[in-house]
């Protein structure tokens, strides 16, 4: 079984369809009993849908916001 550390580290992978069928089965089986990271997994795919509709460009600052926040929450589930 994954630990919640995997699954967030293989999360865009997943998204892009670039896992083998074991990992992807893996992380699947993962989220069914998963509550953090399947919402971990809503927010990424939320995430990127709305990257492209952003007006301007997010300074470092706030990318480095949100990394720290992606990273935390990603420490925490673990």
């Amino acid at each position: 079984m994954l630990s919640c550390r995997e699954v967030v580290i293989n999360a865009d992978q997943l998204l892009d369809g670039e896992l083998s069928w074991r990992r992807r089965l893996a992380v699947k089986v993962h989220l069914l009993i998963c509550h953090n990271c399947r919402r971990y997994l809503r927010q990424l795919q939320r995430l990127i849908v709305a990257i492209p509709h952003m007006h301007r460009r997010a300074s470092d600052e706030e990318v480095s916001k949100v990394m720290s926040c992606i990273h935390s929450q990603g420490k925490s589930n673990s």
